[in-house]
């Protein structure tokens, strides 16, 4: 899996965030939208420079994906989402 980033903002395809988050990839956008699915892009620093993270959050389960400079997904972690 690769995510695309566009003017400094991370992309993902609707398909693999579906399966990340076990709905169907035609309800990722409208979820987004009413804040059903959340997100928060983090950018790596000192000895993580050049790495991003993205961590979704849906139905009380989290998603994060740390990724390479390029986009490549180099790890997928899946919890129980922390109350905030």
């Amino acid at each position: 899996m690769k995510i695309e980033l566009n003017n400094g903002q991370p992309v993902i395809d609707a398909q693999d965030l579906g399966k990340l988050l076990g709905i169907d990839p035609a309800e990722v956008q409208a979820k987004m939208r009413r804040g059903d699915i959340t997100s928060k892009f983090e950018v790596g620093q000192d000895e993580d420079a050049g790495r991003f993270r993205l961590t979704f959050y849906y139905n009380g389960k989290r998603v994060r994906l740390t990724c390479a400079e390029d986009g490549d997904v180099i790890s997928t972690i899946r919890t129980d989402a922390q109350p905030r």
